[in-house]
């Protein structure tokens, strides 16, 4: 959406010594367009979740998050291949037996797709974009904190960014587990966490149209503008 506003994906501006992101925004404030959308953003500092207050210094990256379409401290970092942003087809049957293992109990796979009607209209096509550093380090803390919270053998986590068919898997996340209980918890925290707080953002195709999907409101912890 911000994108569209400003007619760019990026921007460099200057700023005075001692400018904090909140400086930042009221620059681009003077956009009455821009405005009106100041009150449900999120900000990121060098790719983490930041508060107006926080002061910049030169060479700092901001970035300015509309709500998401949907780390602990002391966490492990996740493996490469445990999280992945891909624009190529997902094949969810194919992660679930890379993450299976003899000492496993259970197995759960959460898949979303593309469906073929929305907000009462035929769906035509998706595209997803995403923030994409910011959005694989979330990711990756994400999984981190799921590995530690629920006690599970392994999980991954697979997000499709582009175009969408109706079908298509637009995410993937496999949970290994020697318990289900666990397993299950996992996979339906995970999911719920990702829909509130990675940046990827989807807009949806009709036939009379298109509108960028409406995120869920940030949580508390997210310090919004």
């Amino acid at each position: 959406m911000l994108k569209e506003v400003a007619g760019k994906a990026s921007d460099e501006v200057s700023l005075p010594d001692g400018a904090t992101i909140g400086d930042l925004l009221s620059h681009y404030a003077q956009d009455a367009k821009f405005k009106s959308l100041l009150g449900s953003l999120a900000t990121a500092l060098n790719q983490e979740y930041a508060a107006p207050t926080a002061v910049l210094r030169d060479g700092d990256e901001v970035g300015m998050l509309p709500p998401v379409s949907g780390g602990a401290e002391g966490a492990k970092p996740a493996t490469e291949w445990r999280v992945q942003l891909t624009r190529e087809r997902i094949e969810t049957a194919a992660l679930a037996e890379r993450m299976k293992r003899p000492e496993d109990g259970a197995a759960v796979v959460f898949e979303g797709i593309v469906r073929r009607s929305s907000r009462g209209r035929r769906t035509l096509y998706l595209d997803y974009e995403a923030y994409e550093p910011m959005a694989r380090k979330q990711l990756e803390e994400l999984a981190a904190r799921a590995l530690a919270q629920f006690k599970v053998r392994d999980l991954a986590i697979v997000h499709r960014l582009g175009r969408l068919q109706i079908g298509e898997a637009s995410v993937a996340i496999v949970v290994s587990s020697a318990h289900r209980a666990a397993a299950f918890g996992a996979c339906r925290w995970l999911i719920d966490t990702l829909k509130k707080t990675v940046p990827i953002w989807k807009k949806e195709y009709f036939e009379d149209g298109a509108v960028w999907a409406d995120g869920e409101p940030f949580p508390p912890e997210v310090r919004r503008v």
